[in-house]
């Protein structure tokens, strides 16, 4: 090698390593927002409600509007709670509905109506955003916590749907608190029951083995007996990591027949969730959101179409479920932290609230 090659080689060699120096130091000196927790990209969110129907501020008395505000504050608070000490969304939706359920003033565990057999038949549902896994129940009326046999359904088992007896004896396999029947009754429901039965000319059944006894006098009733008609409990979560998750819960409807599902458990009618679009819980008119799949709907819109989650919800429940004369709403949330609530009924029980934020309660339509 003559000297003028090598002097040529030697320089080279120091401009690569130069350059592979500098590029150390400027890969060092910058931010790596690749290896940044999740927990620091996403805020958590929460939207939730507690059933939709005839709900005027004419037809409900002060103390029965108290108390549905502070069953939805306590679900709220709890959820957030969780989410806030860095859980999963998906454990905040199962631990707002497991006290939904456990509150009788929501149509939904120990709140729910009567089937025309006098039984409770329970249906419920949850979803991951995040992998798009699914669980889902129907016609359980032995498992105290729906939510939470859903949630068993989608991470023990190998399908995604359970119904009637088969339910409850898998929740019981995988150790799930299983209640009499007559845990899920209450007397406001079954007079609920009794009061449709009259009007619709059909036989009243007996009273529940283990029902306590009827009361001397029922009082008066706290709202129309139609408020909970389409009557349902719903969360839809986004957790610091960017998961979003939607779970939803009822008793279905007063003196339904034939063992009648709604759209409740049915997996992008009335609950979906995807990390790709958003997440929905629906409440109404079951059969119509059923035709409509309305929560998978409103995701597609926010996923093919570009639209705002609030134009989507918008767009199914005002425009499309009333078309049909389906009544009804929804709570919705994006992996982005948008959130939104529609519906199309007098009022809905509802509430969100964002991280950092305080929380909105609203139940009537002209609340914001």
């Amino acid at each position: 090698m003559n000297m003028l090659t090598r002097k040529l080689s030697l320089a080279s060699l120091a401009l690569a390593c130069a350059f592979t120096s500098f590029c150390v130091a400027l890969a060092q000196s910058a931010p790596a927002q690749e290896s940044q927790p999740a927990s620091a990209q996403h805020k958590w969110a929460l939207v939730l409600h507690g059933g939709a129907g005839v709900i005027a501020r004419s037809l409900m008395s002060p103390e029965a509007e108290a108390n549905y505000r502070a069953g939805l504050k306590e679900a709220l608070t709890a959820a957030a709670d969780v989410l806030d000490k860095g859980g999963s969304s998906l454990d905040a939706v199962e631990t707002a509905i497991k006290l939904l359920e456990d509150n009788p003033l929501f149509n939904a565990g120990r709140g729910a109506v009567f089937a025309a057999d006098g039984t409770n038949q329970l249906d419920a549902a949850i979803m991951d955003g995040e992998t798009m896994r699914a669980g889902a129940v129907a016609d359980v009326q032995r498992t105290r916590h729906p939510i939470s046999l859903a949630r068993a359904v989608m991470e023990q088992s190998p399908h995604v749907m359970l119904i009637g007896s088969g339910a409850d004896e898998f929740a019981a396999h995988v150790h799930l608190e299983q209640v009499a029947p007559s845990f899920f009754f209450t007397e406001r429901r079954w007079q609920e029951l009794v009061r449709q039965l009259e009007k619709d000319g059909s036989p009243i059944p007996p009273r529940p083995a283990g029902a306590p006894a009827p009361p001397a006098k029922t009082g008066g009733a706290l709202e129309r007996p139609d408020t909970h008609r389409y009557g349902t409990v719903g969360v839809v979560a986004l957790d610091r990591r960017g998961n979003a998750a939607a779970g939803t819960s009822t008793g279905g409807i007063t003196a339904k027949r034939w063992n009648r599902v709604g759209d409740s458990p049915i997996i992008g009618a009335g609950t979906y969730a995807s990390n790709r679009s958003c997440a929905v819980s629906a409440t109404g008119t079951g059969e119509y959101f059923i035709r409509l799949t309305v929560a998978r709907t409103i995701c597609a819109l926010v996923q093919y179409k570009g639209m705002s989650l609030q134009e989507a919800a918008d767009e199914v429940v005002q425009k499309d479920l009333s078309a049909i004369h389906g009544d009804g709403g929804v709570v919705a949330l994006t992996p982005d932290g948008q959130l939104a609530w529609s519906f199309n009924t007098p009022g809905m029980f509802r509430a969100k609230i964002k991280e950092g934020g305080t929380p909105q309660i609203s139940v009537y339509r002209d609340e914001p």
